[in-house]
Protein backbone atom coordinates (compact mmCIF):
# COMPACT_ATOMS: atom_id res chain seq x y z
CA UNK A 1 0.00 0.00 0.00
CA UNK A 2 1.29 3.41 -0.96
CA UNK A 3 1.12 6.40 1.37
CA UNK A 4 -0.28 8.52 -1.44
CA UNK A 5 -1.64 6.51 -4.38
CA UNK A 6 -1.69 8.77 -7.44
CA UNK A 7 -3.70 6.18 -9.37
CA UNK A 8 -6.62 6.59 -6.97
CA UNK A 9 -6.23 10.35 -6.75
CA UNK A 10 -6.83 10.56 -10.52
CA UNK A 11 -10.41 9.47 -9.88
CA UNK A 12 -11.06 12.40 -7.52
CA UNK A 13 -12.06 14.86 -10.24
CA UNK A 14 -15.82 14.54 -9.68
CA UNK A 15 -15.43 14.91 -5.89
CA UNK A 16 -12.66 17.50 -5.95
CA UNK A 17 -14.75 20.33 -4.51
CA UNK A 18 -15.82 18.19 -1.55
CA UNK A 19 -12.21 17.23 -0.82
CA UNK A 20 -11.14 20.89 -1.05
CA UNK A 21 -13.98 21.82 1.29
CA UNK A 22 -12.86 19.10 3.74
CA UNK A 23 -9.28 20.40 3.76
CA UNK A 24 -10.40 24.04 4.11
CA UNK A 25 -12.62 23.11 7.04
CA UNK A 26 -9.65 21.24 8.55
CA UNK A 27 -7.55 24.39 8.30
CA UNK A 28 -10.34 26.46 9.86
CA UNK A 29 -10.50 23.86 12.65
CA UNK A 30 -6.74 24.26 13.15
CA UNK A 31 -7.13 28.04 13.45
CA UNK A 32 -9.91 27.48 15.98
CA UNK A 33 -7.70 25.05 17.94
CA UNK A 34 -4.97 27.71 18.14
CA UNK A 35 -7.51 30.31 19.21
CA UNK A 36 -9.06 27.92 21.73
CA UNK A 37 -5.67 27.12 23.29
CA UNK A 38 -4.79 30.82 23.52
CA UNK A 39 -8.15 31.72 25.11
CA UNK A 40 -7.99 28.81 27.55
CA UNK A 41 -4.42 29.65 28.57
CA UNK A 42 -5.37 33.29 28.99
CA UNK A 43 -8.44 32.42 31.08
CA UNK A 44 -6.59 29.98 33.33
CA UNK A 45 -3.73 32.41 33.82
CA UNK A 46 -6.20 35.17 34.66
CA UNK A 47 -7.97 32.95 37.14
CA UNK A 48 -4.61 32.08 38.72
CA UNK A 49 -3.86 35.77 39.09
CA UNK A 50 -7.19 36.26 40.91
CA UNK A 51 -9.21 37.87 38.10
CA UNK A 52 -12.95 37.74 38.75
CA UNK A 53 -15.67 36.20 36.60
CA UNK A 54 -16.69 39.59 35.21
CA UNK A 55 -13.14 40.16 33.96
CA UNK A 56 -13.05 36.77 32.28
CA UNK A 57 -16.58 36.91 30.84
CA UNK A 58 -15.37 38.00 27.38
CA UNK A 59 -12.67 35.34 27.30
CA UNK A 60 -15.13 32.59 28.31
CA UNK A 61 -17.68 33.74 25.73
CA UNK A 62 -15.05 33.72 22.99
CA UNK A 63 -13.93 30.26 24.15
CA UNK A 64 -17.50 28.94 23.94
CA UNK A 65 -17.88 30.33 20.41
CA UNK A 66 -14.58 28.73 19.39
CA UNK A 67 -15.68 25.35 20.80
CA UNK A 68 -19.04 25.47 18.98
CA UNK A 69 -17.42 26.60 15.73
CA UNK A 70 -14.85 23.81 16.03
CA UNK A 71 -17.56 21.19 16.53
CA UNK A 72 -19.48 22.55 13.53
CA UNK A 73 -16.36 22.48 11.33
CA UNK A 74 -15.51 18.92 12.37
CA UNK A 75 -19.06 17.74 11.59
CA UNK A 76 -19.17 19.57 8.25
CA UNK A 77 -15.74 18.26 7.28
CA UNK A 78 -16.78 14.69 8.05
CA UNK A 79 -19.97 15.08 5.99
CA UNK A 80 -18.07 16.57 3.02
CA UNK A 81 -15.43 13.83 3.20
CA UNK A 82 -18.04 11.05 3.22
CA UNK A 83 -19.80 12.71 0.30
CA UNK A 84 -16.50 12.76 -1.63
CA UNK A 85 -15.93 9.09 -0.84
CA UNK A 86 -19.45 8.17 -2.02
CA UNK A 87 -18.97 9.99 -5.33
CA UNK A 88 -15.58 8.39 -6.02
CA UNK A 89 -16.81 4.90 -5.09
CA UNK A 90 -19.84 5.27 -7.36
CA UNK A 91 -17.64 6.50 -10.19
CA UNK A 92 -15.16 3.64 -9.77
CA UNK A 93 -17.97 1.09 -9.58
CA UNK A 94 -19.54 2.39 -12.80
CA UNK A 95 -16.17 2.42 -14.57
CA UNK A 96 -15.33 -1.08 -13.38
CA UNK A 97 -18.61 -2.58 -14.60
CA UNK A 98 -18.60 -0.59 -17.87
CA UNK A 99 -15.00 -1.58 -18.61
CA UNK A 100 -15.69 -5.23 -17.81
CA UNK A 101 -18.59 -5.14 -20.29
CA UNK A 102 -16.39 -3.51 -22.93
CA UNK A 103 -13.73 -6.18 -22.42
CA UNK A 104 -16.47 -8.65 -23.28
CA UNK A 105 -17.26 -12.31 -22.59
CA UNK A 106 -13.87 -13.52 -23.88
CA UNK A 107 -12.17 -11.67 -21.02
CA UNK A 108 -14.86 -12.38 -18.44
CA UNK A 109 -14.70 -16.13 -18.97
CA UNK A 110 -11.09 -16.06 -17.76
CA UNK A 111 -12.00 -14.22 -14.55
CA UNK A 112 -13.47 -15.33 -11.25
CA UNK A 113 -17.08 -14.19 -10.94
CA UNK A 114 -16.80 -14.13 -7.14
CA UNK A 115 -13.77 -11.82 -7.29
CA UNK A 116 -15.45 -9.31 -9.62
CA UNK A 117 -18.58 -9.33 -7.44
CA UNK A 118 -16.55 -8.80 -4.26
CA UNK A 119 -14.57 -5.98 -5.88
CA UNK A 120 -17.68 -4.14 -7.05
CA UNK A 121 -19.36 -4.39 -3.63
CA UNK A 122 -17.37 -4.86 -0.44
CA UNK A 123 -14.04 -4.02 -2.08
CA UNK A 124 -15.03 -0.53 -3.21
CA UNK A 125 -17.10 0.09 -0.08
CA UNK A 126 -13.89 -0.41 1.92
CA UNK A 127 -12.47 2.73 0.26
CA UNK A 128 -14.53 4.97 2.59
CA UNK A 129 -11.71 5.38 5.13
CA UNK A 130 -9.19 6.18 2.38
CA UNK A 131 -11.12 8.98 0.69
CA UNK A 132 -13.12 10.24 3.67
CA UNK A 133 -10.41 10.22 6.33
CA UNK A 134 -6.95 9.13 5.24
CA UNK A 135 -6.56 11.34 2.15
CA UNK A 136 -7.72 14.59 3.83
CA UNK A 137 -5.62 13.70 6.87
CA UNK A 138 -2.49 13.32 4.72
CA UNK A 139 -2.87 16.93 3.60
CA UNK A 140 -3.72 18.19 7.08
CA UNK A 141 -0.83 16.26 8.66
CA UNK A 142 1.54 18.56 6.79
CA UNK A 143 -0.25 21.85 7.36
CA UNK A 144 -1.55 21.47 10.92
CA UNK A 145 1.75 20.55 12.67
CA UNK A 146 3.45 23.38 10.78
CA UNK A 147 0.83 25.89 11.97
CA UNK A 148 1.08 24.63 15.57
CA UNK A 149 4.89 24.69 15.41
CA UNK A 150 4.89 28.29 14.20
CA UNK A 151 2.52 29.34 16.99
CA UNK A 152 4.50 27.50 19.70
CA UNK A 153 7.82 28.85 18.42
CA UNK A 154 6.42 32.38 18.47
CA UNK A 155 5.49 31.89 22.14
CA UNK A 156 8.54 29.83 23.24
CA UNK A 157 11.35 29.05 20.78
CA UNK A 158 12.92 26.38 22.97
CA UNK A 159 9.71 24.31 23.01
CA UNK A 160 9.41 24.89 19.27
CA UNK A 161 12.85 23.36 18.76
CA UNK A 162 11.94 20.30 20.88
CA UNK A 163 8.72 19.75 18.92
CA UNK A 164 10.51 20.22 15.58
CA UNK A 165 13.10 17.62 16.61
CA UNK A 166 10.59 15.00 17.74
CA UNK A 167 7.90 15.38 15.05
CA UNK A 168 9.79 13.29 12.41
CA UNK A 169 9.75 10.28 14.77
CA UNK A 170 6.02 9.74 14.17
CA UNK A 171 6.14 9.26 10.35
CA UNK A 172 9.35 7.18 10.64
CA UNK A 173 7.67 4.70 12.99
CA UNK A 174 4.51 4.76 10.85
CA UNK A 175 6.47 3.85 7.70
CA UNK A 176 8.32 1.02 9.46
CA UNK A 177 5.06 -0.55 10.64
CA UNK A 178 3.31 0.19 7.31
CA UNK A 179 5.84 -1.84 5.33
CA UNK A 180 4.69 -4.93 7.20
CA UNK A 181 1.01 -4.00 6.78
CA UNK A 182 0.99 -4.24 2.98
CA UNK A 183 1.77 -7.95 2.73
CA UNK A 184 -0.69 -8.85 5.50
CA UNK A 185 -3.52 -6.83 3.94
CA UNK A 186 -2.96 -8.22 0.45
CA UNK A 187 -3.08 -11.76 1.83
CA UNK A 188 -6.29 -10.92 3.69
CA UNK A 189 -7.86 -9.59 0.49
CA UNK A 190 -6.77 -12.62 -1.59
CA UNK A 191 -8.36 -14.93 0.95
CA UNK A 192 -11.56 -12.88 0.95
CA UNK A 193 -11.90 -13.05 -2.85
CA UNK A 194 -11.13 -16.78 -2.78
CA UNK A 195 -13.79 -17.26 -0.12
CA UNK A 196 -16.36 -15.29 -2.14
CA UNK A 197 -15.62 -17.19 -5.35
CA UNK A 198 -15.64 -20.60 -3.68
CA UNK A 199 -18.89 -19.87 -1.83
CA UNK A 200 -20.53 -18.79 -5.09
CA UNK A 201 -19.41 -22.02 -6.78
CA UNK A 202 -20.75 -24.11 -3.90
CA UNK A 203 -24.15 -22.38 -3.92
CA UNK A 204 -24.52 -22.82 -7.69
CA UNK A 205 -23.40 -26.46 -7.59
CA UNK A 206 -25.24 -27.45 -4.41
CA UNK A 207 -27.63 -29.93 -6.11
CA UNK A 208 -24.67 -31.78 -7.68
CA UNK A 209 -22.82 -31.81 -4.37
CA UNK A 210 -25.85 -33.22 -2.57
CA UNK A 211 -26.34 -35.97 -5.15
CA UNK A 212 -22.71 -37.08 -4.89
CA UNK A 213 -22.60 -36.66 -1.12
CA UNK A 214 -19.87 -34.00 -1.20
CA UNK A 215 -21.73 -31.12 0.44
CA UNK A 216 -20.08 -31.78 3.82
CA UNK A 217 -16.60 -31.85 2.23
CA UNK A 218 -17.20 -28.50 0.55
CA UNK A 219 -18.53 -27.07 3.81
CA UNK A 220 -15.26 -28.15 5.44
CA UNK A 221 -13.28 -26.38 2.69
CA UNK A 222 -15.30 -23.18 3.18
CA UNK A 223 -14.69 -23.47 6.92
CA UNK A 224 -10.94 -23.83 6.28
CA UNK A 225 -10.82 -20.79 3.96
CA UNK A 226 -12.93 -18.83 6.47
CA UNK A 227 -10.50 -19.69 9.27
CA UNK A 228 -7.57 -18.58 7.10
CA UNK A 229 -9.34 -15.29 6.35
CA UNK A 230 -10.11 -14.84 10.05
CA UNK A 231 -6.47 -15.44 10.93
CA UNK A 232 -5.29 -12.99 8.27
CA UNK A 233 -7.79 -10.39 9.49
CA UNK A 234 -6.70 -10.79 13.09
CA UNK A 235 -3.04 -10.51 12.00
CA UNK A 236 -3.84 -7.26 10.20
CA UNK A 237 -5.69 -5.99 13.28
CA UNK A 238 -2.73 -6.86 15.50
CA UNK A 239 -0.49 -4.80 13.26
CA UNK A 240 -2.98 -1.92 13.40
CA UNK A 241 -3.05 -2.05 17.21
CA UNK A 242 0.76 -2.29 17.31
CA UNK A 243 0.98 0.73 15.05
CA UNK A 244 -1.38 2.68 17.31
CA UNK A 245 0.67 1.69 20.36
CA UNK A 246 3.96 2.74 18.74
CA UNK A 247 2.59 6.08 17.51
CA UNK A 248 0.85 6.86 20.80
CA UNK A 249 3.99 5.98 22.76
CA UNK A 250 6.18 8.16 20.55
CA UNK A 251 3.74 11.08 20.80
CA UNK A 252 3.40 10.64 24.58
CA UNK A 253 7.18 10.61 25.09
CA UNK A 254 7.62 13.69 22.91
CA UNK A 255 4.84 15.51 24.75
CA UNK A 256 6.35 14.49 28.10
CA UNK A 257 9.72 15.83 27.00
CA UNK A 258 8.18 19.21 26.19
CA UNK A 259 6.23 19.18 29.47
CA UNK A 260 9.38 18.44 31.52
CA UNK A 261 11.48 21.17 29.96
CA UNK A 262 8.64 23.71 30.18
CA UNK A 263 7.95 22.75 33.80
CA UNK A 264 11.59 23.10 34.82
CA UNK A 265 11.87 26.51 33.17
CA UNK A 266 8.57 27.59 34.71
CA UNK A 267 9.87 26.72 38.18
CA UNK A 268 13.03 28.66 37.43
CA UNK A 269 11.01 31.65 36.31
CA UNK A 270 12.33 31.62 32.75
CA UNK A 271 8.90 31.27 31.15
CA UNK A 272 5.56 32.79 32.01
CA UNK A 273 2.59 30.80 33.32
CA UNK A 274 0.30 31.72 30.40
CA UNK A 275 3.01 30.84 27.86
CA UNK A 276 3.66 27.51 29.58
CA UNK A 277 -0.05 26.68 29.50
CA UNK A 278 -0.27 27.60 25.81
CA UNK A 279 2.69 25.36 24.94
CA UNK A 280 1.31 22.42 26.94
CA UNK A 281 -2.13 22.78 25.37
CA UNK A 282 -0.80 22.97 21.80
CA UNK A 283 1.93 20.32 21.96
CA UNK A 284 -0.46 17.31 21.67
CA UNK A 285 -2.17 19.02 18.71
CA UNK A 286 1.13 19.00 16.81
CA UNK A 287 1.38 15.20 17.00
CA UNK A 288 -2.35 14.42 16.69
CA UNK A 289 -2.64 14.71 12.85
CA UNK A 290 0.36 12.41 12.33
CA UNK A 291 -1.08 9.83 14.73
CA UNK A 292 -4.42 10.08 12.93
CA UNK A 293 -2.71 9.45 9.56
CA UNK A 294 -1.21 6.25 10.93
CA UNK A 295 -4.56 5.04 12.25
CA UNK A 296 -6.41 5.85 9.00
CA UNK A 297 -3.60 4.23 6.99
CA UNK A 298 -4.44 0.87 8.54
CA UNK A 299 -8.21 1.48 8.40
CA UNK A 300 -7.99 2.07 4.63
CA UNK A 301 -5.57 -0.80 3.89
CA UNK A 302 -8.27 -3.26 2.82
CA UNK A 303 -9.89 -0.73 0.49
CA UNK A 304 -6.63 0.17 -1.23
CA UNK A 305 -5.74 -3.52 -1.63
CA UNK A 306 -9.05 -3.99 -3.47
CA UNK A 307 -8.46 -0.79 -5.44
CA UNK A 308 -5.16 -2.20 -6.74
CA UNK A 309 -7.11 -4.97 -8.48
CA UNK A 310 -9.81 -2.56 -9.69
CA UNK A 311 -7.20 -0.30 -11.28
CA UNK A 312 -5.50 -3.32 -12.82
CA UNK A 313 -8.80 -4.23 -14.51
CA UNK A 314 -9.39 -0.63 -15.62
CA UNK A 315 -5.91 -0.60 -17.18
CA UNK A 316 -6.62 -3.77 -19.16
CA UNK A 317 -6.57 -2.85 -22.83
CA UNK A 318 -9.79 -3.21 -24.78
CA UNK A 319 -9.68 -5.02 -28.12
CA UNK A 320 -8.43 -2.55 -30.72
CA UNK A 321 -11.01 -1.32 -33.22
CA UNK A 322 -9.39 0.75 -35.96
CA UNK A 323 -11.47 3.66 -37.21
CA UNK A 324 -10.61 4.87 -40.73
CA UNK A 325 -9.91 8.57 -41.05
CA UNK A 326 -11.75 10.50 -43.76
CA UNK A 327 -10.35 13.26 -45.99
CA UNK A 328 -11.14 15.93 -43.38
CA UNK A 329 -9.39 14.11 -40.52
CA UNK A 330 -12.65 12.82 -38.98
CA UNK A 331 -13.34 9.20 -38.15
CA UNK A 332 -15.63 7.68 -40.79
CA UNK A 333 -18.70 5.73 -39.69
CA UNK A 334 -18.40 2.48 -41.64
CA UNK A 335 -21.70 0.75 -42.40
CA UNK A 336 -22.40 -2.79 -43.57
CA UNK A 337 -25.53 -4.66 -44.58
CA UNK A 338 -25.47 -8.38 -43.88
CA UNK A 339 -28.70 -8.87 -45.82
CA UNK A 340 -26.92 -8.16 -49.13
CA UNK A 341 -23.16 -8.41 -48.45
CA UNK A 342 -21.22 -11.64 -47.80
CA UNK A 343 -19.39 -12.25 -44.53
CA UNK A 344 -15.86 -13.53 -45.21
CA UNK A 345 -13.38 -15.06 -42.77
CA UNK A 346 -9.94 -15.20 -44.40
CA UNK A 347 -7.14 -17.26 -42.78
CA UNK A 348 -8.52 -16.54 -39.33
CA UNK A 349 -6.76 -17.81 -36.21
CA UNK A 350 -8.06 -17.30 -32.68
CA UNK A 351 -5.77 -18.09 -29.75
CA UNK A 352 -6.71 -17.55 -26.11
CA UNK A 353 -3.87 -16.50 -23.76
CA UNK A 354 -4.46 -19.34 -21.29
CA UNK A 355 -4.59 -22.16 -23.88
CA UNK A 356 -1.69 -23.90 -25.58
CA UNK A 357 -3.61 -24.72 -28.78
CA UNK A 358 -5.52 -22.11 -30.86
CA UNK A 359 -9.30 -22.38 -30.66
CA UNK A 360 -9.44 -21.74 -34.43
CA UNK A 361 -6.56 -22.17 -36.83
CA UNK A 362 -6.23 -20.73 -40.37
CA UNK A 363 -9.97 -20.86 -41.01
CA UNK A 364 -11.39 -19.44 -44.27
CA UNK A 365 -15.12 -19.42 -45.03
CA UNK A 366 -17.55 -17.33 -47.06
CA UNK A 367 -21.08 -16.85 -45.72
CA UNK A 368 -23.34 -15.45 -48.40
CA UNK A 369 -26.69 -13.73 -47.69
CA UNK A 370 -29.41 -16.35 -47.32
CA UNK A 371 -27.04 -19.23 -46.51
CA UNK A 372 -28.20 -21.75 -43.93
CA UNK A 373 -25.00 -23.33 -42.58
CA UNK A 374 -24.74 -26.04 -39.95
CA UNK A 375 -21.50 -26.22 -37.95
CA UNK A 376 -20.68 -29.58 -36.43
CA UNK A 377 -17.74 -31.22 -34.71
CA UNK A 378 -16.71 -32.72 -31.38
CA UNK A 379 -16.56 -30.70 -28.16
CA UNK A 380 -13.66 -28.27 -28.25
CA UNK A 381 -13.59 -28.18 -32.06
CA UNK A 382 -14.01 -24.38 -32.10
CA UNK A 383 -17.71 -24.08 -32.93
CA UNK A 384 -18.59 -21.60 -30.17
CA UNK A 385 -15.33 -19.73 -30.80
CA UNK A 386 -16.42 -19.16 -34.40
CA UNK A 387 -19.67 -17.60 -33.17
CA UNK A 388 -17.70 -15.52 -30.63
CA UNK A 389 -15.64 -14.06 -33.49
CA UNK A 390 -18.74 -13.17 -35.47
CA UNK A 391 -20.37 -11.64 -32.38
CA UNK A 392 -17.09 -9.75 -31.76
CA UNK A 393 -16.76 -11.17 -28.27
CA UNK A 394 -13.18 -11.82 -29.40
CA UNK A 395 -10.94 -10.50 -32.17
CA UNK A 396 -8.88 -12.73 -34.47
CA UNK A 397 -5.27 -13.31 -33.45
CA UNK A 398 -4.44 -13.28 -37.15
CA UNK A 399 -6.39 -13.13 -40.38
CA UNK A 400 -9.28 -10.81 -41.24
CA UNK A 401 -13.06 -10.81 -41.14
CA UNK A 402 -14.76 -8.65 -43.75
CA UNK A 403 -18.23 -7.73 -44.93
CA UNK A 404 -18.02 -6.83 -48.59
CA UNK A 405 -14.80 -4.82 -48.75
CA UNK A 406 -14.98 -3.57 -45.13
CA UNK A 407 -13.18 -4.91 -42.07
CA UNK A 408 -15.60 -5.97 -39.34
CA UNK A 409 -13.41 -4.23 -36.72
CA UNK A 410 -13.96 -0.91 -38.53
CA UNK A 411 -17.73 -1.11 -38.08
CA UNK A 412 -19.09 0.40 -34.81
CA UNK A 413 -19.79 -2.55 -32.57
CA UNK A 414 -23.32 -1.39 -31.76
CA UNK A 415 -24.21 -1.11 -35.47
CA UNK A 416 -22.68 -4.52 -36.09
CA UNK A 417 -24.53 -6.38 -33.35
CA UNK A 418 -27.85 -4.82 -34.30
CA UNK A 419 -27.72 -6.99 -37.43
CA UNK A 420 -27.30 -10.20 -35.43
CA UNK A 421 -29.78 -12.30 -33.47
CA UNK A 422 -28.19 -14.85 -31.13
CA UNK A 423 -29.69 -17.81 -29.31
CA UNK A 424 -27.07 -19.43 -27.01
CA UNK A 425 -27.09 -22.89 -25.47
CA UNK A 426 -28.29 -21.60 -22.12
CA UNK A 427 -30.11 -18.30 -22.69
CA UNK A 428 -29.92 -15.92 -19.76
CA UNK A 429 -33.16 -14.43 -18.51
CA UNK A 430 -32.83 -11.44 -16.23
CA UNK A 431 -34.83 -10.43 -13.17
CA UNK A 432 -37.80 -8.56 -14.66
CA UNK A 433 -41.01 -9.34 -16.49
CA UNK A 434 -41.26 -11.81 -19.35
CA UNK A 435 -42.15 -8.93 -21.68
CA UNK A 436 -38.99 -7.07 -20.65
CA UNK A 437 -36.87 -10.16 -21.28
CA UNK A 438 -38.30 -10.63 -24.78
CA UNK A 439 -37.88 -6.89 -25.45
CA UNK A 440 -34.09 -7.28 -25.14
CA UNK A 441 -34.32 -8.12 -28.84
CA UNK A 442 -35.80 -4.68 -29.54
CA UNK A 443 -36.16 -2.30 -26.56
CA UNK A 444 -38.50 -0.01 -28.56
CA UNK A 445 -40.92 -2.78 -29.52
CA UNK A 446 -44.60 -2.45 -28.64
CA UNK A 447 -46.43 -5.01 -26.51
CA UNK A 448 -48.26 -6.27 -29.61
CA UNK A 449 -44.93 -6.90 -31.35
CA UNK A 450 -43.66 -8.73 -28.25
CA UNK A 451 -46.77 -10.93 -28.22
CA UNK A 452 -46.40 -11.71 -31.95
CA UNK A 453 -42.77 -12.73 -31.39
CA UNK A 454 -43.82 -14.97 -28.50
CA UNK A 455 -46.49 -16.53 -30.71
CA UNK A 456 -43.99 -17.32 -33.49
CA UNK A 457 -41.67 -18.87 -30.88
CA UNK A 458 -44.44 -21.05 -29.44
CA UNK A 459 -44.22 -19.25 -26.09
CA UNK A 460 -47.52 -17.38 -26.01
CA UNK A 461 -49.54 -20.33 -24.67
CA UNK A 462 -47.50 -20.92 -21.51
CA UNK A 463 -47.00 -17.19 -20.93
CA UNK A 464 -50.75 -16.50 -21.14
CA UNK A 465 -51.34 -19.32 -18.62
CA UNK A 466 -49.18 -17.55 -16.02
CA UNK A 467 -51.04 -15.49 -13.37
CA UNK A 468 -49.93 -12.14 -14.82
CA UNK A 469 -49.18 -13.20 -18.37
CA UNK A 470 -46.46 -11.11 -20.01
CA UNK A 471 -46.20 -9.00 -16.84
CA UNK A 472 -45.13 -12.03 -14.79
CA UNK A 473 -41.94 -11.16 -12.92
CA UNK A 474 -39.08 -13.64 -13.24
CA UNK A 475 -36.63 -14.29 -10.45
CA UNK A 476 -32.88 -14.62 -10.87
CA UNK A 477 -32.08 -16.81 -13.94
CA UNK A 478 -35.85 -17.51 -14.31
CA UNK A 479 -35.63 -20.80 -12.41
CA UNK A 480 -39.44 -20.93 -12.21
CA UNK A 481 -39.51 -21.72 -15.96
CA UNK A 482 -38.50 -25.01 -17.52
CA UNK A 483 -35.51 -25.27 -19.85
CA UNK A 484 -37.81 -25.48 -22.86
CA UNK A 485 -39.78 -22.43 -21.77
CA UNK A 486 -36.59 -20.42 -21.31
CA UNK A 487 -35.46 -21.47 -24.78
CA UNK A 488 -38.77 -20.32 -26.26
CA UNK A 489 -38.38 -16.90 -24.61
CA UNK A 490 -34.90 -16.68 -26.17
CA UNK A 491 -36.34 -17.58 -29.58
CA UNK A 492 -38.99 -14.89 -29.12
CA UNK A 493 -36.16 -12.38 -28.62
CA UNK A 494 -34.64 -13.53 -31.91
CA UNK A 495 -38.00 -13.24 -33.72
CA UNK A 496 -38.48 -9.73 -32.30
CA UNK A 497 -35.00 -8.60 -33.34
CA UNK A 498 -35.65 -9.47 -37.00
CA UNK A 499 -31.92 -9.32 -37.80
CA UNK A 500 -30.49 -10.54 -41.13
CA UNK A 501 -27.95 -12.87 -39.45
CA UNK A 502 -29.07 -15.52 -36.98
CA UNK A 503 -26.58 -17.41 -34.78
CA UNK A 504 -27.83 -20.54 -32.99
CA UNK A 505 -25.46 -22.26 -30.55
CA UNK A 506 -26.85 -25.77 -29.94
CA UNK A 507 -30.30 -24.44 -29.00
CA UNK A 508 -31.68 -27.93 -28.24
CA UNK A 509 -28.62 -29.40 -26.48
CA UNK A 510 -30.18 -29.59 -23.02
CA UNK A 511 -33.79 -30.41 -23.91
CA UNK A 512 -35.72 -33.67 -23.98
CA UNK A 513 -36.40 -35.14 -27.46
CA UNK A 514 -40.03 -33.97 -27.64
CA UNK A 515 -39.23 -30.40 -26.62
CA UNK A 516 -36.18 -30.41 -28.90
CA UNK A 517 -38.34 -31.33 -31.91
CA UNK A 518 -40.80 -28.56 -31.07
CA UNK A 519 -37.97 -26.02 -30.73
CA UNK A 520 -36.42 -27.12 -34.04
CA UNK A 521 -39.79 -26.58 -35.72
CA UNK A 522 -39.82 -23.02 -34.38
CA UNK A 523 -36.21 -22.55 -35.48
CA UNK A 524 -36.98 -23.57 -39.07
CA UNK A 525 -39.66 -20.87 -39.11
CA UNK A 526 -37.17 -18.40 -37.63
CA UNK A 527 -34.58 -19.27 -40.30
CA UNK A 528 -36.77 -18.10 -43.17
CA UNK A 529 -35.32 -15.13 -45.10
CA UNK A 530 -32.23 -14.95 -42.87
CA UNK A 531 -28.61 -15.97 -43.02
CA UNK A 532 -28.16 -18.69 -40.41
CA UNK A 533 -25.24 -20.36 -38.65
CA UNK A 534 -26.45 -23.29 -36.57
CA UNK A 535 -24.05 -25.08 -34.21
CA UNK A 536 -25.36 -28.58 -33.68
CA UNK A 537 -24.30 -32.08 -32.62
CA UNK A 538 -27.44 -33.74 -33.92
CA UNK A 539 -29.33 -33.92 -37.19
CA UNK A 540 -29.15 -30.89 -39.43
CA UNK A 541 -32.37 -29.14 -40.40
CA UNK A 542 -32.88 -27.70 -43.86
CA UNK A 543 -29.41 -26.18 -44.44
CA UNK A 544 -27.46 -25.28 -47.57
CA UNK A 545 -24.11 -26.53 -46.30
CA UNK A 546 -22.43 -28.24 -43.38
CA UNK A 547 -19.05 -27.31 -41.92
CA UNK A 548 -17.20 -29.94 -39.92
CA UNK A 549 -14.59 -28.59 -37.50
CA UNK A 550 -11.97 -30.53 -35.59
CA UNK A 551 -9.34 -28.96 -33.29
CA UNK A 552 -10.08 -25.53 -34.69
CA UNK A 553 -9.63 -26.53 -38.33
CA UNK A 554 -12.14 -27.02 -41.13
CA UNK A 555 -11.88 -30.69 -42.10
CA UNK A 556 -14.87 -31.07 -44.39
CA UNK A 557 -17.53 -28.93 -46.08
CA UNK A 558 -20.49 -30.03 -48.19
CA UNK A 559 -20.50 -26.86 -50.31
CA UNK A 560 -16.94 -26.40 -51.61
CA UNK A 561 -18.02 -23.70 -54.01
CA UNK A 562 -18.91 -21.48 -51.09
CA UNK A 563 -16.51 -22.71 -48.43
CA UNK A 564 -12.77 -23.03 -48.89
CA UNK A 565 -9.84 -24.12 -46.77
CA UNK A 566 -6.47 -22.44 -47.02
Amino acid sequence: MRAFDTRLVRHLHAARRYLILTVCLGLVTTALVLAQAGLLAHGLAGAARGSGLSALRGTLAALAVALLARALCVWSGEAAALRAATIVKSQLRRRLLAHALRLGPAWLTGQQAGEITTLATKGLDALDPYFARYLPQVLLSTLVPLAVLVRVTAADWISGLVIAGTLPLIPVFAVLVGLHTKARTQRQWRLLTALGGHFLDVVEGLPTLKVFGRAKAQADIISKVTDEHRSATMAALRIAFLSALVLELAAALATALVAVEVGLRLLAGHVGYETALLVLLLTPEAYLPLRAVGAQFHASAEGTAAADRVIEILNTQEPASPRPIGPHGLAERIQADLSVEPLVLANVTLAYPDRRRPALSDLSIVISPGDHIAISGPSGAGKSSLLALILRFADPTSGVITVGDKLVQEIPIGDWRRQIAWVPQRPYLFAGTIAENIALGDPDASLDAIKRAAQFAGAEAFISALPRGFDTALDERALALSAGQRQRVALARAFLRDAPLLLLDEPTAHLDPTTAREIMTMIETLMADRTVLLVTHGAHPNVSSVLNLDRGRLVMATAPARVSTS
